[in-house]
């Protein structure tokens, strides 16, 4: 009998943000246990390192230029179908609490039923960031995309995630005492631990300030950032805009609290499942979008290719999944073809997607190869990357490539591209990127795109000042007081 498919993503949760990766500070101890009877998957990426385009491309298993989902002002409306609509067809329930991040409710997105979905604001979101050329874009004095306040406390956030937790130990036993014995496939989004970095106050004392490491390669040590992502930054100014060394260090605090108050609510979330009597009929995913550079590089956020921001955690236990790790490389997309394939779906994913059970059953492929792409805010050119092996190349249209072998430098501290003894393998990543898609044509796609929203809103001027500056507002109608005891 199929098992049925609980699917739980976070927002922005550094894939090394975990204990079971050996992380010195992170304290994930329900996603440790998820691991330890499951399999965690070493070296998955997002398809895009941004929300909206992600998310698009995971609901679809496509790749975002080819569903052209491109910013986080062109969400998902449904128009390319993917894995929720393959299981509709198929009669199996598929059900969504909490983050989505798509058009809105009333689009035929491949869910029977949203309960408190969270999409993008007014229908249209962050428009200002569909303007890119340098030439064109203008950074909004004032406002900070961390958001104004940073620390502990409450936030429309960790409001609205208990929410989603609520919801979801109430679905979870309705549908135990349903008499229905039929599988089925839930989508849980959690919002944290996206800004802003205000967390319940346990959670953030968690991580005192004398014992935050310090931030690797920060340009006050001399490093140079890539002219790419100088200029991708320089429309966002998170670091610049702290207030002190002080504010800074509560911002890591928080974000490592808001990954522990993340994994709190998942535990709520297993425990109704094993409450509910569903545990072991039931294949668990947890996953992110993206991830977060908390500071590395001076960077906030996502938005980039380093590995802070573009692998993700990647975990699956269940009826017939191995135990341990897997190195080989995977995407989020794989991850959407696993769930098809689950159910015994078809759909028309990218080339080269599989079901990641397939993947974690065979024996380590090192060189298989892993693509993500970005063309949103603060970007004044496409930007992609192709993971195959010990190898990641990271390509900008119209600027010079990065290459890191990941063996020898995990933490991306050395760019080999311009060294003559690797032109070889540069030249062979590049080859291989082509084959996914043509970087320049895509990028042109993108910006004509994209050029075409932002005259439909009115021009720039109207365009400029149309989204919010940071985080999604969260629904109002889906926020209750948190809970805030990290036990």
């Amino acid at each position: 009998m199929t098992s049925n498919f609980l699917i739980i993503m976070s927002d922005e949760h550094q894939a090394r943000a975990l204990g079971c990766a050996a992380h010195p500070l992170a304290r994930t101890p329900n996603l440790d246990k998820l691991a330890s009877r499951g399999v965690r998957f070493t070296n998955a990426y997002t398809p895009s390192p941004i929300c909206v385009p992600a998310r698009a491309s995971f609901a679809t298993g496509r790749h975002v230029h080819q569903v052209q989902c491109w910013d986080n002002a062109m969400p998902y409306t449904g128009s390319v179908q993917g894995w929720g609509h393959a299981l509709q067809e198929r009669g199996i329930p598929v059900e969504s609490i909490g983050k989505l991040h798509y058009r809105d409710e009333r689009d035929p997105t491949g869910f029977d039923r949203q309960h408190v979905p969270m999409h993008v604001q007014d229908g249209i979101g962050q428009v200002w960031g569909s303007v890119r050329r340098e030439s064109e874009r203008v950074a909004r004095e004032g406002d900070r995309m961390l958001g104004p306040d940073v620390g502990p406390g409450e936030s429309g956030y960790t409001r609205f995630d208990e929410a989603v937790v609520r919801r979801t130990e109430r679905w979870l036993a309705e549908r135990a005492g349903s008499g229905d014995d039929g599988p089925w496939c839930l989508f849980v989004g959690l919002v944290a631990p996206h800004f802003p970095l205000v967390v319940p106050q346990p959670f953030f004392d968690m991580y005192p300030a004398d014992r935050l490491p310090e931030a690797k390669l920060h340009p006050s040590t001399g490093y140079r950032r890539h002219p790419w992502v100088e200029r991708q930054n320089a429309l966002m100014n998170n670091e610049e805009k702290f207030r002190d060394p002080a504010e800074r260090l509560a911002a890591m605090s928080a974000y490592y609290g808001l990954c522990s108050w993340m994994d709190h609510n998942v535990g709520r979330i297993l425990r109704a499942l094993e409450a509910s009597g569903m545990k072991d009929g039931t294949t668990v995913a947890y996953t992110s979008d993206h991830g977060d550079s908390v500071g590395a590089r001076g960077l906030w956020g996502k938005s980039n290719f380093y590995e802070e921001s573009v692998a993700v955690p990647l975990i699956m236990a269940g009826p017939g999944m191995p135990r341990g790790t897997c190195d080989t490389p995977v995407s989020l997309l794989d991850l959407s073809r696993t769930v098809a394939d689950h159910f015994g779906c078809e759909i028309d994913a990218a080339a080269g997607m599989e079901s990641l059970a397939a993947i974690a059953a065979r024996p380590e492929e090192a060189d298989r190869a892993v693509f993500s792409e970005y063309h949103a805010v603060g970007s004044v050119s496409g930007g992609f990357m192709l993971r195959r092996g010990r190898w990641k190349l990271n390509w900008y249209v119209g600027f010079a490539p990065e290459l890191f072998d990941l063996v020898a430098d995990p933490e991306e501290m050395t760019d080999l591209a311009s060294d003559p003894g690797h032109s070889e393998i540069l030249a062979d990543l590049e080859t291989e990127l082509r084959a996914v898609c043509d970087p320049e044509e895509v990028s042109a796609r993108a910006f004509a795109d994209q050029d075409a929203l932002v005259a439909r809103h009115g021009g720039l001027g109207a365009a400029l000042g149309l989204g919010a500056p940071g985080a999604t507002p969260p629904p109002e109608r889906g926020q209750v007081p948190a809970r805030p005891d990290p036990r």
